[in-house]
């Protein structure tokens, strides 16, 4: 338990961190939050409240390390990944191994739903593509 306060600060400071950069900031937030949360989840619950934690701190990470456009899909990578990687974690490698998975699922969950995101926003997903301009062709004047 000696280990949470730190632990939390630590994370909370880095995330500031990682919020000023581009593109590779969403797999530091989800990789930190992961770990971090599978940390104190590991405290709380053992290997079942790691795995929770580390979902919730993965995507909490990863969305505010995405662009604003992005957060939802980075959320959502971040946040399935970080679980995933702190239950094979755990299988593998005991409870080191459930805090390194989560924080290698978080970053990789994190930037993958936000490349997702880009890519959707990139090429519509409709395929039709709105300039913003409204065209008038016939407006008839009655005199």
């Amino acid at each position: 338990m000696r280990l949470v306060l730190p632990s939390l600060l630590l994370g909370m400071l880095i995330t500031q961190g990682a919020m000023a950069a581009g593109d590779g900031t969403t797999a530091i937030g989800g990789g930190l939050g992961g770990a971090l949360g599978n940390v104190v989840g590991q405290q709380i619950g053992g290997s079942t409240g790691a795995a929770i934690g580390a979902g919730v701190g993965g995507a909490a990470g990863s969305a505010v390390g995405a662009p604003k456009g992005n957060r939802t899909e980075a959320a959502i990578g971040g946040g399935l990944g970080s679980a995933t990687g702190s239950v094979l974690g755990n299988a593998v490698g005991g409870s080191a191994g459930s805090t390194i998975g989560a924080g290698l699922g978080g970053a990789a969950g994190g930037a993958l739903g936000n490349n997702i995101a880009d890519d959707d926003r990139d090429h519509g997903s409709s395929g039709k593509h709105y300039n913003g301009k409204h065209k008038h062709k016939h407006k008839h004047k009655h005199h």
